[in-house]
């Protein structure tokens, strides 16, 4: 019990930090939120309890392609939050994002990565 607690308090302390830090520097607020921080500490948590090779092998593989098709929320949220205030672009960049999840997913699958 006391190692997911340890968990959860160091997950939660790196959202926090981006926040706080995010507060006073966008710039260095979007740096560390762009560092894949929450993916390492997830390399870290499955090797520190003794998942395999493949497990943590795949972990990293599947995050890279499912990075991929955030990138345009990220790029439309500024332009989108403009007109449409904040809720609704965060709607409708979800929406982007997971349209752009499916079209990826059918991009990729000939070249035998399967998504979904």
């Amino acid at each position: 019990m006391a190692w997911i607690i340890t968990k959860y308090l160091t997950t939660a302390f790196i959202v926090v930090l981006i926040s706080e830090v995010a507060k006073r520097s966008d710039r260095l607020g979007g740096l560390i939120a762009a560092l894949p921080l929450i993916t390492v500490m997830a390399l870290v948590w499955l090797y520190l309890e003794q998942q395999g090779y493949q497990k943590i092998a795949n972990h990293a593989w599947y995050t890279f392609w499912y990075v991929i098709p955030t990138l345009p929320m990220f790029l439309a949220f500024p332009f989108i939050y403009k007109f449409t205030g904040f809720w609704p672009s965060l709607l409708i960049c979800i929406a982007i994002t997971g349209v752009s999840f499916v079209l990826l997913a059918f991009i990729v699958k000939p070249f035998g990565i399967n998504l979904l």
